[in-house]
């Protein structure tokens, strides 16, 4: 039942009581006998009873300050009683003789204030008459405290609306700051792709003494191949820096908030303690504890460190060691690193493990460097970060990723 400003009461019916409720199931039987006592308690006592239901106004719990439901408030007549916990029943059953003086009382004093009213009218208008406002008082006690309870909402709804506000405030600073990263990053592929072109136009115009280019045809091949991939670079950059303008970080839908990375990070290593203990796996772990704040979705950078680390446990020999890393790498980024000292991984199938459902031939009879790595990079690229392998065949592989550093 709702409470709004306004709202009628019976004037017939002093005792008005308020039951607050909820919708857990370990509550219903319990409001079952409140309710059932109630039932046998009308024949000795009238009242008004108002159910309501604390999800759904829950301004009116704030602001009868409930700790717990069900809750049964007399608040009328006065004074204000709240009976609550496990006994509510008996309590019920303890205070109702009270309550039923206290409403013998309310119209007793109700009808002497009217015979007085009345008495003071007749002689100043023989033969006048005036309507009592018992009833009235009643309902102006009832309008006031809904009235405070409306407020209470609006204001809890001011608060959530700034709330909304500070975080589109940083959701917006927070895309600047990646559009700024990103066009910074973008000098590096133009400063190498263009320091390539010069080379290869000097080395065009360039000849030895027997009138032959100095540009041979392998440094040729070289330049071109290192011009193409920082092209490359230079595109994905553009495209990331669009898609930063346009606040459309990826297909992939991610929650950002303020994170604190190294405990994040402590914490997935707890996760996966056991884990390194049944292959006796020495973990090394390098986390500053002067890391920057960043902003990110916490369930999802726990998968990434999740699944980079447990590649590592698959692949780490048992006895082997395991090392997580974070490096504060500039006031823009943070870079984290898992190594493992397993198999590595050749050089020519670097870039193809983070494409969806990729496998090494020697893995294809289990698990691991699948489609979970493509999906960490689907995660860290919808954070506008990086992510990449360092390996070496029968030394260990390092995987590195980056994150955007919050700066509120």
């Amino acid at each position: 039942m709702q409470v709004s400003p306004g709202m009628p009461t019976n004037a017939d019916t002093p005792l008005q009581l308020l039951l607050f409720v909820d919708k857990r199931p370990s509550s219903k039987e319990r409001i079952r006998q409140v309710r059932a006592a109630l039932k046998e308690l009308r024949e000795e006592c009238d009242f008004e009873l108002q159910i309501i239901d604390v999800s759904e106004q829950p301004y009116l719990a704030e602001y009868f300050r409930l700790i717990a439901t069900p809750t049964l408030i007399k608040i009328h007549p006065e004074p204000r009683q709240s009976l609550a916990g496990s006994n509510l029943v008996e309590q019920l059953q303890h205070w109702w003789p009270h309550w039923q003086r206290s409403v013998a009382d309310y119209l007793s004093n109700a009808g002497f204030a009217e015979q007085s009213q009345l008495r003071s009218l007749d002689r100043v208008r023989p033969g006048g008459g005036v309507g009592s406002d018992s009833g009235s008082e009643k309902h102006q006690a009832v309008k006031s405290i809904t009235h405070s309870a409306e407020l209470l909402r609006l204001s809890d709804e001011i608060f959530q609306l700034r709330r909304e506000k500070e975080e589109l405030e940083h959701q917006l600073q927070f895309k600047d700051q990646i559009i700024a990263m990103l066009a910074h990053d973008l000098r590096n592929p133009l400063t190498a792709a263009s320091i390539a072109l010069e080379t290869l136009e000097m080395g065009y115009n360039s000849f030895d003494e027997n009138g032959e280019s100095r540009l041979t045809p392998e440094l040729t091949a070289q330049l071109l191949k290192h011009a193409r991939t920082q092209t490359r670079a230079i595109d994905r950059m553009i495209t990331d820096i669009l898609q930063a303008a346009r606040g459309a970080s990826s297909e992939l839908q991610i929650q950002p908030q303020k994170l604190d990375l190294g405990t994040l990070c402590i914490d997935v290593l707890e996760h996966l303690r056991h884990r390194f203990q049944s292959k006796a796996q020495r973990v090394e772990q390098d986390i500053p504890s002067d890391l920057p704040v960043i902003f990110v979705d916490g369930e999802r950078i726990r998968q990434v460190l999740i699944n980079l680390l447990e590649n590592a446990i698959k692949y780490t020999p048992v006895g082997g060691t395991i090392q997580l890393a974070v490096l504060h790498r500039t006031s823009q980024k943070v870079q984290v690193s898992v190594c493992d000292n397993g198999p590595g991984i050749p050089l020519e199938n670097q870039e193809q493990i983070f494409e969806d459902r990729f496998r090494l031939k020697r893995d294809e009879d289990k698990e691991g460097y699948g489609i979970g790595l493509s999906l960490c990079q689907r995660i860290v690229r919808a954070h506008y970060g990086q992510i990449w392998v360092d390996s070496t065949l029968n030394k260990g592989s390092c995987f590195h990723f980056t994150l955007p550093v919050f700066r509120g």
